[in-house]
C-alpha cells in the first residue's frame, strides 16, 4: 500500500517545467504528459553541460587520497550535507551517524525504528531533501518485519547525539522484502524527485509486474506520490523488469544510469528509459530482443556484482561487492567510449558505495561482510579518492 499526499500545485508545476524544457538525444519514449522524459539533454546543451558531456579518455586513475573514517560496523548509504560532513547508515545496527570529513569523528543521530536487519536488509539507502535548508529533512530506505519502505525524519543537530532524529514519517511502503534482492538505493535526481532502486526479492516474475514495486526503479514525489510525466500514469513506477537495483547516478546531461546485479552471468550498467523494460527474467545481460533495453555494459557476476555508482571525470565509478573492486566506465553519450578499467583490485576488499565528492574526488565505502551479516573483519572504512 503506499501512503499517499496531495502534491501541492507549486511542486507540480515546478516539475511539469523542468519535464516540459527537457527532449531525448536518444530516440526515447515521450512521457505521458507528451513532452520528453525527466532527465534528458536540451536540444541546446550550454557551454558546462558539453564540457561534462565530453569524452574522457580511455585510461583514467584512482588515487586514494586518505582515510575519512574506519571502525565502521555494515555501513551502506551516504549522504553528503550541504553545510558539510556525511551521513552513513548502518545497515545491521540500523542507525545513522554523521561524519566529520575533516577529522573522521563519527557521532550517531540516532536508531531508526522499525528497521528488521536480516541477510541482505535492514536500514539501507539515504538521501538528503533537495529543500534540507528549510525542512532539514533525512530520507532513508529500510527493510522492516512487513517489506522495504521509505521514509523520511527530521534532523536535528541541536540536540543531544543519538536523539537527533524526530520520528519516521513514512513515503512509500509495499516494496516486496525478501532475504535477497531488497534494492535499497535512493537519490533525489535534478528533476528534484525521488527515485528508488528495488529488487524483486528472488521472484523473477514480479520484475515484469507494472502493479508490483518489485524489480523495479521507481520516481516519486519528495511526498511519496507518483511524479508528473511518469510512464505509467498514475504509478511510482519509472522502469522495470529489473533484478536488483543498487545504483543510481545521473550524468552531465542529467541522463539516469543504474546499476544491476545479475544472477549468475552478467552483472549491468543500464542507461534508463522512462517506461523501458531491461528484460528480467527473460533476459540476463544482452539479448538484443524487441521489446527489451539492453545494458550499455556487462560484466561476469565474479568480477563486479555492482552496488553504488557515481559519475565523475566523464565516466561512471561502479563499487564491487564479490568483485572487490572499482570500476570505471568511461561513457560517450549513452555508451561506453572505451573497454571499462577495473582499479583497488582486492586492496579494500567488497565495496558497496560510491558518492561524487565534488570535481575529481569519490566518497568510497567498503563492505567488509559477505552480504549476509557475518562481519569479515569488522573495520570497514571511508575513503577519498582522486580519480580521472
Amino acid at each position: 500500500m503506499v501512503q499517499r499526499r496531495v502534491v501541492t500545485a507549486a511542486l507540480a508545476a515546478a516539475v511539469l517545467l523542468v519535464t516540459a524544457g527537457c527532449s531525448s538525444d536518444d530516440g526515447e519514449r515521450p512521457d505521458a504528459a507528451g513532452s520528453s522524459p525527466p532527465g534528458s539533454s536540451s536540444p541546446e546543451p550550454s557551454a558546462s553541460e558539453q564540457a561534462a558531456d565530453a569524452t574522457p579518455p580511455a585510461k583514467g586513475s584512482v588515487k586514494v587520497v586518505r582515510t575519512v573514517a574506519e571502525g565502521l560496523d555494515t555501513p551502506w548509504g551516504l549522504a553528503p550535507l550541504p553545510e558539510g560532513g556525511l551521513l552513513v547508515s548502518s545497515r545491521d545496527e540500523a542507525t545513522i551517524s554523521r561524519i566529520d570529513t575533516e577529522t573522521g569523528k563519527k557521532t550517531e543521530l540516532g536508531e531508526v525504528p522499525g528497521v528488521a536487519p536480516a541477510g541482505e536488509g535492514g536500514l539501507m539507502g539515504l538521501a538528503v531533501s533537495p529543500e534540507y535548508a528549510s525542512d532539514h529533512m533525512i530520507y532513508a530506505y529500510f527493510t522492516s518485519e512487513s517489506d522495504n519502505r521509505i521514509v523520511r525524519m527530521l534532523y536535528d543537530p541541536q540536540k543531544p547525539a543519538g536523539e537527533q532524529l524526530g520520528a519516521p514519517d513514512t513515503v512509500l511502503r509495499g516494496i516486496p522484502k525478501g532475504t535477497n534482492h531488497n534494492g535499497g538505493r535512493i537519490a533525489f535526481g535534478p528533476d528534484r524527485m525521488l527515485y528508488a532502486g528495488t529488487g524483486e526479492r528472488y521472484e523473477g516474475p514480479l520484475a515484469q509486474d507494472k502493479d508490483s514495486l518489485g524489480g523495479k526503479i521507481l520516481r516519486m514525489t519528495p511526498d511519496g506520490e507518483p511524479a508528473p510525466g511518469n510512464p505509467l500514469g498514475d504509478s511510482v513506477v519509472y522502469s522495470y523488469g529489473h533484478r536488483n537495483v543498487q545504483g543510481l547516478a545521473w550524468d552531465g546531461k542529467q541522463r539516469l544510469w543504474a546499476s544491476e546485479f545479475g544472477q549468475s552471468t552478467w552483472d549491468e550498467l543500464n542507461q534508463i528509459r522512462p517506461g523501458g523494460n531491461y528484460g528480467w527474467p527473460e533476459v540476463e545481460g544482452k539479448g538484443d530482443k524487441p521489446g527489451f533495453v539492453d545494458p550499455v555494459a556487462v560484466w561476469d557476476v565474479a568480477e563486479a556484482s555492482p552496488s553504488g555508482i557515481a559519475i565523475a571525470e566523464g565516466s561512471v565509478w561502479m563499487a564491487g561487492l564479490r568483485g572487490q573492486r572499482l570500476w570505471r566506465i568511461p561513457l560517450d553519450g549513452t555508451k561506453t567510449s572505451a573497454a571499462p578499467e577495473a582499479f583497488l583490485e582486492g586492496d579494500y576488499g567488497r565495496l558497496r558505495t560510491v558518492v561524487s565528492a565534488g570535481g575529481d574526488r569519490l566518497w568510497l565505502v567498503t563492505s567488509e561482510t559477505d552480504g549476509r551479516g557475518s562481519p569479515e573483519d569488522g573495520d570497514d572504512k571511508i575513503l577519498e579518492l582522486e580519480v580521472k
